[in-house]
């Protein structure tokens, strides 16, 4: 079995594969302050919990874009599953060639997407991933990654919303039935959903007409996507294991 795990900036998912099923998902929170015993005692219990044994995980792969809790996870892994994780870095084997001006800059979570999203739909794509930021990325027909846009998660916006005003409360994202509000909460959600529709909408058209190609296959994940994907159909499919899948085409590309 494989233990799959993408740390990010809001929450750390985790996955475990046996071959190509998964097993089970699941998200924790993101904290620098946790230490290796804290990591590994969580993940063991949740596998418990799920009825998955824990000594028969074989290999681990990490993506992160959190340096700062690297160092606690990868110990987590030695010391709790005796594995030295595989980590979505430089000199991975992908299937995926980056082509903007510094590869290096592209985060890992990123490239895992693309090659998910590549893999499974093929070439052209652009890959949404509405997560902490919200990131649309352009891969060509050859698998090339060409260009990446990043704008505020729709959490971010809600959260700027509310913490940067006196009188506005916080308030669940969801999508009201109408964007005709009639009281405080339904107005702030009416604009937050559909105003991130209308941008995922905007930037998805503008990389078509820039492309010169009007059929790019459009794909989305991330926690807050599927509010976003029901209400448009500038997104053909959702995904929601995305992430998750393209840690484990990863793995296998490595370890062949």
């Amino acid at each position: 079995m494989v233990l799959v795990v993408d740390i990010g900036n809001t929450n750390i998912v985790l996955g475990v594969y046996n071959n190509d099923d998964l097993l089970g998902s699941w998200r924790m929170l993101t904290k620098n302050d946790k230490t290796s015993d804290e990591y590994g005692m969580y993940i063991l219990s949740l596998l418990q919990f799920n009825n998955i044994d824990y000594k028969k995980i074989s290999s681990a792969i990490i993506s992160s874009v959190v340096p700062n809790v690297m160092h606690s996870f990868t110990n987590t892994m030695r010391r709790y599953f005796n594995i030295e994780p595989l980590i979505v870095g430089p000199g991975i084997k992908t299937g995926i060639m980056i082509k903007s001006e510094n590869p290096k800059e592209v985060g890992a979570d990123r490239i895992v997407d693309s090659v998910a999203a590549y893999e499974q739909y093929g070439g052209p794509l652009i890959v949404i991933d509405f997560g902490t930021a919200t990131t649309y990325d352009v891969i060509n027909e050859n698998g090339e990654f060409l260009y990446g846009i990043t704008s505020p998660g729709i959490q971010i916006s809600a959260d700027a919303l509310w913490s940067k005003t006196a009188q506005l409360p916080n308030i669940e994202i969801k999508k009201p039935k109408s964007i005709l509000a009639k009281n405080t909460i339904t107005s702030m959600q009416a604009g937050l959903v559909y105003g991130y529709i209308g941008q995922t909408e905007y930037i998805v058209k503008k990389i078509k007409e820039e492309m010169k190609n009007e059929n790019i296959k459009v794909v989305a994940t991330g926690g807050l996507g599927r509010i976003i994907s029901d209400g448009t159909k500038h997104i053909d499919i959702y995904d929601p294991q995305l992430l998750l899948k393209g840690l484990k085409l990863i793995h296998d590309k490595n370890s062949n």
